[in-house]
This record gives C-alpha cells, structure tokens and sequence, in this order.
C-alpha cells in the first residue's frame, strides 16, 4: 500500500524519546534490526508442541510454551508465534508479550503484519500510544502493509491516552487520503471514543457527514453509540432526532437503542415518552432485559416512588427476568433515600438469596443510608465488613464513611479513616477534599484548611466553587470577614461565578457587624453580577438585624423582600412577632408583617 501520511509518522515516532519502559534499555532497543521477512515458506509446526497455548491458564506456563517454540531447531510458522502471542496479550499481560516479542526479534523468528498490530496494540493498552506509532513506523520502513486493523489500534490508542483531536484528525485523514477504509469497527471506534471523551457533537456531526458519503456508512452499534453519548449530556431531544434519522435510513434500533432513550427521558421524568418508547418496543417485538428494567427501577426510585420500583421487580419475575447486582443495588439505594434503613438491609440480605453477591456500590448505599440517619456505628460495621468479604474500599466509600463521622463530631475516626485511605493508596478525589477542609473549618482550624487546600492543589486537585464555600463559611464563623470577601473577590480571576450561597454567608456576616450599607452595596453587586438573591438570603440578613434588636434596618430589606415575591419564613416570622408583642405600635412594621409573614 502507498502510504501518503508520512510527516503524521514521522512526527509520532519522534515523540516517543521521552518515556522509558522497564522492558527497554532505550525506547528503539527491541525494534532497531531488520525484520525477518516471511516470503520464505512457512516451517513444519513440530508435533512436541501439539498442545493448543489458548489452553494455558497460568502466564508462566504460557511463557514457558512460547520460549519453547522460540527454542526449536525448525521454528513454527509466523501464524503460530502471532496466535501465541495473542494469548499472552488475552490474558493482558501487553508487557510480557512485548518482552517476548523482543526475544522473538533476537531468535530471528518470523513476523508479519498481524505482529505488527498485537504490537501496536500493547502499546496502546499501556497507554502509550507513543510507541505504537514508532512500531508502526518502524516496520512501515520494512515494508509491511498497514490495514484497517492496525489503524483502528491506534485510533483506539489515541482515545485511551486521551489525544482526542489527534485520534478525529487521523480518522479524516484516513477518509481524505484514502489510507484505508474504514470498517463499522473503526467508525464505532471514533464515534464511541468521542462520546466517552465528552465530545458528543463531534460524534454527532460525524455522523451526520459520514451519512452524506455514499461508502462509509454507519451502522447501528454506532447510532447507539451517538444516543448514548447524547442522553448522557442531556441532548435527549437531539437523540431523538438521531434515533429517527437512523429508523429513515433503513436501520432498526435495538433493545440498546431503546435503554439510552428510556434512560434519557427518565433523566427529565418524562415519563409519557417513556411509556410511547417501551410500547414501541413491544410492538416491534423487542424484549425487555435486564438493564431495561433496571433503568426503570433506579429512576423510581430517583423520584421516591419506590413501591412503583418494586412493581417492575414483580414484573420481572413473571417474565422470568432475574434482577441484577444493579437492580438490587438501585432499590438499595431507593430506601436509603427514604431514609427507610430497614427496608434497604432486607433488600441487600436478599440479595446473597437470589445467588448473587453484594457489591461495594451495595455497600456504599447502606452506609451513607446509616450515616444519614445518624447510625454512624451501624455504618462503620458495614464499612469493616467489606475487607472481610473479599472487597475493596473505592473513594466513594472513604469520602461517605468520613464526612458521616465528621456530621457526628468524630474528627479524630475520620481523619485516622482518612490516614488509613492513604496508607491503601485509596486516591481521595475532589469530594473527598472538600470534607476534609469542612471538618477543619467547622474546628476552627481555618490555617490547617489552607495548608491542606495548598496540597490538594500540588496534587492536582483543582478546588471548585463548593471548596471556595466551605472555606468562605469557615472565614465567616471565624470573625474573619476580611479575608471571606477576599476570596470572593478573586473568584472570578479563578474561572468561578460566586453563588447565592457565598453571598448569604457574607451578608449575614456583614448584617451582624451591622454593616448595613456595605451589605446593600453587595447585594447590588450580587444583582449586577446575574446572581438573583433568593428568600433564604433576605431571611438570614433579617434574622441577623432582628437578633441585634435593629428592627428599622431590617425595613428595606423586608420591602425588598416582599417586591420579589418572597416569604418571611418560621424564625423570621417568631421573630418579628415577639418584636411586636414586647414593643409600641409600629404601624410601619406591622404593615410590613402583613405582607411578609405568611398567613396560617
């Protein structure tokens, strides 16, 4: 094949002199002699080594098998190296077998153009799409052919080492250059790997133009893939009309199609489509599965209604569908929500009863149920449990078990719960982060919660505006007002919009130091700003003025209050009242009540 895409090559294989692999002594080391060319005839496989290696369950066992055929006076042909490889490569050992193929190289065993793909391929399964390139660089000067095999690894390779412009420009060259064409796994290959990368109107114009072309085009694993990557953002209208274009383009949608459709329109609780798609279901045959009910199980349970979530599962059984670890899990969690602990422990003890085993996301639903009903111990014995049951504590189940001991004032559990999730190498994320700086704040270790907020930062951790809350929070209770609307100020040179909350918390501050004008000027700010102040933010300035007995400079704010269509609520209201019934006649005030105070 005339290759036209030289300057692309070159340009990977040049990228590739930065990293080094403990199986290399350079990057090049195992790939800088000539290739032994297979025009020779294949050589007789030798009966000693009968034995099929895709039986070898053991990777020793399979290495030793391969050296073994490496070692044999007349080696096999290029056929049986590439399977055997193939296998170390099923067992996703991609270093070993490019180990091995280092000692094929040296023994001069044969290889081909399938060699050169399982190469290519373990470099991208280690993420290092770098030299899959310089492989494919390397035997294209020797001469061998890339197909469409070779250019959908590193298509994929790309995607998995996250260079996603660069895996959509190699895709366009491989139409516009002809370099190969493009099979339905290529394309699912780009329009998958786009969707999962977040680039979802990439994949849906790619669709679109790939469409228009009278060769390439796409089938129905990549419309699903499209739906999907739309009803996960939200597009659910656009997956709509995407699932249409396809039905006009002769291709059916599958029982796939349908789940990310349902799972989009559950998202928004439009559940009168879901009904139209699940009886268009029906009506072209297309059998519920598993997932389908789950869908639909979880999603009651989102809403509350979890007595319709146990419906479908009755419905299940008599269609002799047996529910999932998901479907169990979804209704786990559907109690937990409801704070109906009971309930959520006999549905996670069934759950062994229907031959099934508990998961961590079991677990993790149980523990944050306990944690918010107060039943921090009932939860740390679930926690503990989990070890014991052959599983491993996720981030999720750190971060949960954590801040429920922080709610109770168990600083010094969570924060050896926290040494402990180091110690495992458990990664905390971002989540995890902002209980922690909550749980300095709330004990008043307002300098701990910067040096810490430093390191999450060295550690890559980006803080988001509810970081910047809780430290705002944390300022404010602390008397240190100054410093909260510093870090107010300079949230918009940090790419954050300060929210309604941040506000609220410094008017209130500003309020009960009786900084009533400045308090005015922020909210006006606030207003410029296109942050709308809400009845919890009027109700807490009130409040604060009431409390200091500065009745007449919470007028404004109760006119202001009532222009916008807002609600003195049960503190405020007790308060204005308990004003009046210990003072003079306030005709003021009491006109002012009538229209803010609620009416029994």
């Amino acid at each position: 094949m005339k290759f036209s895409g030289r300057a692309l090559i070159r340009r990977a294989i040049a990228a590739t002199s930065s990293y080094h692999y403990g199986i290399f002594a350079d990057p090049f080391s195992f790939f800088c002699s000539n290739f032994h060319s297979v025009v020779k005839k294949d050589r007789s496989f030798s009966p000693n080594l009968r034995r099929d290696l895709s039986c070898a369950n053991e990777l020793d066992e399979a290495i030793f098998l391969f050296r073994k055929m490496l070692r044999m006076r007349r080696q096999p042909s290029v056929f049986e190296f590439t399977k055997q490889l193939q296998v170390i490569v099923n067992m996703k050992q991609y270093s070993v077998a490019l180990q091995l193929f280092d000692e094929m190289r040296q023994s001069a065993a044969p290889v081909n153009e399938y060699t050169m793909t399982i190469l290519i391929n373990c470099c991208c399964l280690l993420k290092r799409v770098d030299f899959g390139f310089a492989v494919f660089g390397i035997f294209f000067k020797q001469g061998y052919n890339a197909n469409v095999v070779t250019f959908t690894t590193l298509l994929k390779g790309l995607f998995l080492d996250g260079k996603v412009a660069e895996a959509e420009k190699l895709f366009k060259q491989l139409l516009t250059l002809k370099l190969c064409e493009p099979n339905d796994v290529t394309i699912l290959t780009v329009i998958d790997g786009l969707c999962k990368a977040g680039h979802v109107l990439a994949a849906h114009d790619l669709l679109c133009l790939l469409e228009k072309t009278t060769i390439y085009k796409p089938n129905v694993q990549a419309y699903n893939a499209g739906i999907n990557g739309l009803c996960k953002v939200r597009m659910v209208d656009n997956a709509l009309e995407l699932k249409s274009r396809m039905i006009d383009k002769g291709i059916s949608p599958t029982v796939v199609t349908y789940n990310s459709m349902i799972q989009g329109l559950c998202d928004f609780g439009r559940w009168k489509e879901v009904k139209d798609l699940l009886n268009e279901m029906v009506n072209h045959k297309i059998s519920l599965t598993v997932v389908t009910f789950s869908i639909l199980v979880d999603a009651f349970c989102k809403e509350g209604n979890v007595k319709e979530a146990e419906d479908i599962l009755k419905i299940m059984k008599q269609q002799n569908i047996s529910p999932d670890i998901v479907t169990y899990n979804a209704l786990i969690d559907g109690y937990c929500l409801q704070g109906k602990m009971d309930r959520a422990k006999e549905v996670f003890d069934s759950i062994t009863g229907s031959g099934l085993k508990p998961s961590i996301v079991s677990y993790n639903s149980l523990i944050n149920g306990y944690c918010k009903k107060g039943k921090v111990d009932e939860a740390l014995r679930l926690f503990l449990e989990v070890s014991s049951k052959g599983m491993e504590h996720t981030t999720v189940s750190y971060s949960t078990m954590i801040h429920g001991l922080f709610s109770e004032g168990r600083f010094a559990d969570g924060w050896k719960l926290f040494n402990d999730m180091e110690t495992r190498q458990v990664h905390p994320d971002l989540f995890t982060c902002n209980i922690l700086l909550e749980g300095l704040c709330k004990t008043h270790q307002i300098a701990e919660a910067f040096s810490f907020l430093r390191v999450m930062e060295d550690k890559g951790l980006n803080p988001d505006i509810i970081t910047y809350n809780i430290l705002i929070n944390g300022l404010c209770k602390d008397g240190k007002l100054d410093d909260a609307k510093m870090i107010l100020n300079e949230l918009p040179s940090k790419g954050l919009k300060p929210n309604i909350k941040m506000y609220t918390v410094i008017l209130g501050s500003l309020c009960r130091k009786g900084c009533v004008d400045e308090a005015k000027d922020l909210i006006v700010k606030m207003k410029r700003s296109g942050c709308a102040p809400d009845s919890v933010m009027y109700n807490s300035i009130i409040q604060g003025l009431l409390k200091k007995k500065e009745v007449y400079k919470a007028i404004p704010f109760l006119e202001d209050m009532h222009k916008r269509g807002f609600y003195a609520d049960a503190s405020t209201s007790s308060l204005l009242i308990n004003h009046m019934q210990g003072s003079n006649k306030d005709d003021i005030l009491l006109e002012m009540m009538k229209k803010v105070v609620p009416k029994i």
